[in-house]
């Protein structure tokens, strides 16, 4: 089982969430960590390569994840939010990228 290392705020960012959203998060990165597939993600290219969004829904709102997973170290977190829009905010997306650069990959 990968580490996960949580890159800039993302690991406050997950913690102000409301528990069953971080429960249900928690499990999807748990996967991740075990080498399987989250239940609902998809590629974030504009991030980087292998940078991937977890994807959750409940009844307080859309969340999101933003991890890499393809380095052999750990799992590294890039950015934990509540998403206010159908579309992904630029700015979470920049965040992200810029946390991406952090952990020695260019997109």
């Amino acid at each position: 089982m990968k580490p996960l290392k949580f890159i800039g705020s993302s690991l406050d960012d997950l913690r102000e969430m409301p528990a069953p959203v971080r429960h249900a998060l928690g499990i999807e990165l748990m996967t991740v960590q075990y080498g399987d597939e989250p239940s609902d993600f998809k590629p974030m290219k504009g991030v980087g390569a292998g940078a991937y969004e977890i994807r959750h829904r409940d009844a307080s709102g859309a969340f999101r994840v933003i991890y890499v997973a393809k380095r052999d170290e750990a799992v590294y977190v890039l950015h934990a939010f509540q998403k206010k829009s159908q579309k992904t905010a630029r700015a979470d997306i920049d965040l992200a990228a810029k946390r991406y650069k952090l952990i020695g990959e260019t997109p």
